[in-house]
């Protein structure tokens, strides 16, 4: 048999310690000013932005209505017309190297013109339609936009300054940052009477110059449906603590149960304290990430109580003391081999991924470690504590009792 770590002498710093951390999250909460709240939790406009200049604009003369529509790599073209002349044409444009030779197909149908911006040899893939204007074909020019090859990187900050006169915007990046896609939300309450959901692209193209701006999506997200949600996430933590604790207590006693939801809470505290100190954006993805990291630390627990009974049966003549140490001991190769495992998959994550895939596998690393933590000094460390001195306080509470009895 390997020697028996004896963690249960850790067991009072690792509580002062994590009493610490839990100390210094709350007080980071209040000093930093609460959380960075992301898009999810807040009401107000949503909108999906690409920072894309103008590559071409098109015009339409011909009979009917002309509508363009972009999918993909893929163009299409809608003309139809009512009436006892009824007639619908589709143009699909498809597969196209360049927007050159796309432009070129294009001036084949009638009533189109085409107005090129940038050179032919430009990658048709490349393209962006904005959602905000009419994509119904007429006389005014219709603007295509399109990502400038080796264009810089735009950082949160400049959108944030470049939208400040509507009051403290929420940006966040959306997939590569090379892209320069963002989803932009504007609070309920910078937004008045008179606000047009124009107003964004508007001040950005101020700010970046004319027609550098393309709005993919706008949507708006009234106060009712984001208190509902921020709700909902409050409700769903609750049950998964409360559904926990109900199969702890079956399955264990109920002084392991108290351990196990104790040590789960701590693992939430600590993750909020680290989201409130590195100003991580507070969204439904860290929720995702918390319920994760609940998961697996109830799992980890689980299992060193499920030795812990083992080994009192196998060794009925040794003291809890000494049965706590052997089970962590010999479950502690398997907690770090899961543990180191997961955590290459997630630092995978990580490293190779960006915006809210990336805050996710952070907050995931800090709570596999957490986990860890929390299962071997507080789940057990609170099981080792109740053993050692609740039974002491009820026989001599008895014995008081008794002798008081006497006199």
């Amino acid at each position: 048999m390997n020697r028996i770590i004896r963690f249960s002498r850790c067991f009072v710093f690792t509580a002062i310690l994590s009493l610490a951390l839990i100390a210094a999250g709350i007080t980071g909460y209040f000093v930093k000013g609460g959380f960075n709240v992301g898009i999810d939790f807040q009401a107000g406009l949503i909108q999906e932005i690409q920072l894309a200049p103008r590559a071409f604009s098109l015009s339409y003369d011909g009979p009917g209505n002309a509508v363009l529509s972009l999918n993909g790599v893929s163009l299409s073209v809608v003309v139809s017309g009512v009436g006892i002349q009824g007639f619908t044409n589709q143009y699909l444009l498809a597969d196209y190297g360049t927007i050159g030779a796309f432009a070129q197909d294009l001036d084949q149908i009638e009533g189109v013109s085409v107005s090129a911006e940038v050179p032919g040899s430009t990658p048709f893939a490349l393209l962006a339609l904005d959602a905000q204007s009419t994509s119904t074909l007429g006389p005014d020019p219709y603007w295509v936009h399109y990502l400038a090859p080796g264009a810089a990187p735009v950082s949160t900050e400049e959108l944030s300054q470049a939208l400040s006169s509507f009051g403290s915007p929420a940006v966040q990046v959306l997939g590569d940052p090379a892209d320069r896609r963002f989803m932009i939300r504007i609070q309920e309450d910078a937004i008045t009477e008179n606000f047009q959901t124009t107003d964004i692209g508007n001040a950005l193209d101020q700010y970046f110059g004319e027609g550098e701006t393309v709005v993919t999506s706008s949507n708006y997200v009234g106060s009712r449906f984001s208190k509902t949600l921020a709700d909902q996430a409050v409700w769903l933590l609750s049950a998964t603590l409360l559904l926990i604790l109900l199969y702890a207590s079956v399955r264990f006693k109920p002084q392991y149960a108290i351990g196990a939801v104790l040590a789960i809470i701590h693992d939430g505290l600590i993750m909020v304290a680290f989201i409130a100190w590195s100003r991580m954006e507070f969204n439904t993805t860290t929720i995702a990430a918390i319920l994760t990291i609940l998961g697996y630390s109830i799992n980890d627990t689980i299992v060193i109580f499920d030795r812990i009974r083992e080994t009192r049966h196998n060794f009925p003549g040794d003291n809890f003391e000494v049965v706590l140490n052997r089970s962590i001991t010999e479950t502690l190769g398997r907690t770090f081999i899961t543990t180191i495992t997961t955590m290459l998959a997630v630092l995978s994550l990580y490293i190779f991924t960006t915006g809210s895939m990336k805050d996710f596998a952070l907050a995931l690393l800090v709570g596999l470690i957490s986990g860890v933590y929390s299962t071997i000094f507080i789940a057990s460390g609170f099981v080792f504590f109740w053993d050692r001195y609740i039974p002491r306080s009820r026989v001599k509470k008895e014995t008081e009792v008794i002798s008081a009895a006497e006199t």
